[in-house]
This record gives C-alpha cells, structure tokens and sequence, in this order.
C-alpha cells in the first residue's frame, strides 16, 4: 500500500520542480524530502525522477505516477470527507398501512429526506395487525400503523362507511361488505358493529390491497370501512345509515424508546407533520 505522505511529497516534488523548493512548499528539510521520494521509489520499483546536478524532471514512470497519485489521494479525501460529515446514517425498518402509504406519507418522507440524506429506509407496506406482530418479532424498527381507539396515538380517525357513486343497499338483504383479510382493524370494526346492533351482512369481496379495496368498492360489489381522512378517491360516505363503526387511532410505535440517532428522527418528523384529524 502506498503511503499518501510520499504520494503528496511526489507531487510537490514534481510541481517545484526541485527538492528544495518541494521542501519549502511542504514545510520540511530537503533530507526529509528526498528520503521519502526514495521510499517512494523503492515501494514500486521505479526510479520516478531523473536527477543531475542543475534540474530534477521525471521519468516516464514519473509522469504516469502524477495521475496515479492524484487519483489515490482524491479517493482518500472523498472517504474522509464522507465519514467527517455530522449527518445522520444509518438504515430504519420503517412499517406503514396501506392507506397511509397512499395518502400523506410521501410528502413526511419528502421531508424527512431533505433533512437527513444518507439514511436508507427499508419500507414495509401491510396490515396494521401485521405490522405490530413484526414490530415485536424486531423485523421493523418503527410502526406507523392504526390501533384501537382505546390506545393513545398521534392522532384519533372516526370511521365511515363508504360505497360507490349512488349506491343504495336494499334493506331486505344482508350488507354486501369489502373488507380486508383477517387481521384487520377496521374489518373488525365494521363486523362488531353490524353485529351489535342487530344487521346481517356477506362477505362480497376480500382483498389484502387499497386498490383492490377501492376497485371493488367502486364498481359495486359493496360497502367498506375506511377512516375518515384517508378515503380513496371516487368513494363517498354512504347515504345509507348503517351502525356507527367507532374510530380508530393512527400510532407511531417502536419497539424500545429510542432518544437519537435516525429512528428517533424519523419518529420526531412523522410525530410534527400536520396531520388531517383531530389529535
């Protein structure tokens, strides 16, 4: 490996034109000067300058050296300015509902991103209930994810009913419902609360994505559950009454307090956006 100390006193040498006016530029005695332009040498077995008694100029190894050693120390002050850099690094495991992903999310990233740029986001899109079984397997740093309105959170979301454009339900017939799989949130609110107050429903359609959830909806196979502020487009509250399902609370969760470093700076941009909802 070659010593970068010699490689810049090559290329004093080598810009001065002479040992001593290389000692001068580099603050040292021309002994100093001349004993690591031989190190040098010996490190790579060449002789690098040609030397007489007026003029010092380089050889033809010399000359292909100078590119040589400008590009070795141009690495070396990339690597040391990269890691001299106060930014934070580092890579979170952020888990987030689906609903979230679709709606504010990007804009918090956004932001997130503008602060902190060389923190890597590893981001994983599920259920809420999903999301907080890998929480606590330590498969994900940080949750941003719904729980049940009895939990503190960020923020409180009432529930609404939605369909399509001018849908009606025929009263005679059980509730025609799309909903999502099997852990979930607001299908399990939306099932409580037809239950509770005496309705009969059928499972219309069952998907694990939004899109699905919106498409179905709209093209009416049934009613959904969505929380207020993150309704997908084309959908409207139902005119229709049907049995208040609650609400629900969007949480910011982590598996052990966390002060600093990235997670925290995360949490601490997620937990200051403006938010829609009442807090």
């Amino acid at each position: 490996m070659l010593d970068p100390v010699q490689l810049r006193t090559f290329l004093a040498v080598a810009e001065a034109g002479g040992f001593s006016e290389a000692a001068r530029r580099l603050a040292l005695g021309q002994s100093t000067v001349s004993q690591q332009i031989r190190r040098l040498e010996a490190a790579v077995g060449r002789e690098l300058f040609a030397r007489d008694t007026h003029r010092v100029t380089l050889t033809g190894d010399g000359e292909v050296m100078t590119g040589f050693a400008r590009s070795i120390l141009d690495q070396q002050d990339t690597v040391m300015r990269y890691f001299s850099r106060p930014e934070l690094r580092g890579r979170i495991r952020l888990g987030v509902s689906e609903d979230l992903v679709l709606g504010r999310l990007p804009e918090v990233l956004r932001r997130f991103r503008h602060s902190h740029p060389m923190v890597d986001l590893e981001l994983t899109v599920e259920l809420s209930a999903v999301l907080h079984d890998q929480l606590a397997a330590d498969k994900l740093d940080l949750v941003f994810a719904k729980r049940g309105s009895g939990e503190s959170g960020m923020r409180t979301d009432p529930l609404v009913w939605v369909g399509a454009p001018g849908l009606r339900l025929d009263r005679g017939e059980p509730v025609p419902l799309v909903v999502y799989p099997e852990p979930s949130i607001t299908r399990t609110r939306a099932l409580e609360s037809l239950r509770r107050n005496g309705f009969s429903w059928r499972i219309a359609c069952t998907c694990d994505r939004l899109n699905g959830l919106r498409a179905a909806t709209l093209a009416g196979l049934g009613v959904a559950v969505f929380a207020a502020s993150v309704v997908p487009d084309g959908l409207g509250e139902l005119v229709d009454p049907l049995p208040d399902p609650g609400s629900v609370v969007f949480a910011l969760t982590s598996r052990r307090p966390v002060t600093h470093g990235p997670v925290a700076a995360l949490a601490e941009v997620i937990g200051s956006y403006p938010w829609p909802g009442t807090a």
